[in-house]
């Protein structure tokens, strides 16, 4: 399953204003806009009070951020358990253990 980054990205924002955002189902136009199309920044809209847009390169710029820490945790893990490994507990063990 993928992450949804945009939306975990969005959700960082406004943290005063939890659940501050949907998603609009009409374009400007009145045309009903698809599911599989709606979850794009242009179509975010703001559904509670004193919540603030970000802008589209905050969200971007939060979404590397978000993937970049995912990518530094996975490298965290892969040097603890060669470290481990480097001390003398199997791989069963790695798991079992720390769940590596």
């Amino acid at each position: 399953m993928q992450k949804d980054y945009l939306q975990l990205a969005l959700h960082k924002f406004n943290l005063d204003t939890p659940n501050w955002y949907g998603w609009k189902k009409e374009d400007s136009e009145g045309n009903k806009i698809s599911n599989d199309q709606r979850m794009t920044y242009a179509n975010i809209k703001i559904i509670k009070e004193g919540a603030t847009m970000p802008t589209e390169a905050e969200v971007n710029a939060k979404i590397e951020e978000l993937k970049q820490e995912e990518i530094d945790r996975e490298n965290r893990k892969a040097s603890a358990k060669a470290k481990l490994a480097a001390l003398g507990l199997t791989e069963a063990e790695i798991k079992d253990t720390f769940g590596l």
